[in-house]
């Protein structure tokens, strides 16, 4: 049966001196900013190695959600609500904290490690015939989280 804690734990250490990105959150604006106009924003709550589906941090798991790039926010015409959704986010980020141009993770999910390990599942991590696997894509494709581990982590430019 495959360890969750001890593929994490590997993962990390191979992984040291590897570029990591950041976790948002959305935040309405505090209570005296919003009586001058202030706005929402996505704050960095966590930073992480992103695996594919998996961000990998210091002690927590989290399963992928949306990708935001930050950006000032500019007056653009847009012929599709979702790009201004999208642009509104983006300003949101920086206006938060991310650097122009940062990745921003925002939507993710964080998975419980400890109830995994113990057998349960938790999208995109399952269990069969006491391999952990993870599903990769969204038509539901499972790999060992293993070897999945591994070739991200080579690909992110780790050992």
């Amino acid at each position: 049966m495959d360890d969750l804690p001890a593929l994490l734990d590997e993962a990390r250490a191979r992984l040291d001196g590897v570029p990591r990105v950041r976790l948002g959150l959305g935040r309405e604006a505090r209570r005296l900013a919003r009586v001058f106009g202030g706005r929402p924003v996505v704050e960095p709550v966590a930073s992480a190695w992103h695996l594919g589906v998996l961000l990998v941090g210091d002690e927590k798991l989290w399963a992928t959600g949306d990708i935001v790039r930050a950006a000032e926010e500019v007056r653009r015409g847009y012929t599709a609500e979702s790009q201004r959704v999208r642009a509104s986010i983006r300003a949101m980020a920086f206006r938060g904290g991310f650097a122009e141009g940062e990745v921003c993770h925002i939507d993710w999910r964080e998975l419980d490690v400890a109830a995994i390990a113990r057998g349960g599942s938790a999208d995109p991590l399952s269990w069969d015939a006491g391999r952990l696997l993870v599903a990769w894509s969204p038509a539901g494709f499972r790999t060992p989280l293993a070897a999945y581990l591994d070739e991200r982590i080579r690909l992110a430019g780790g050992s």
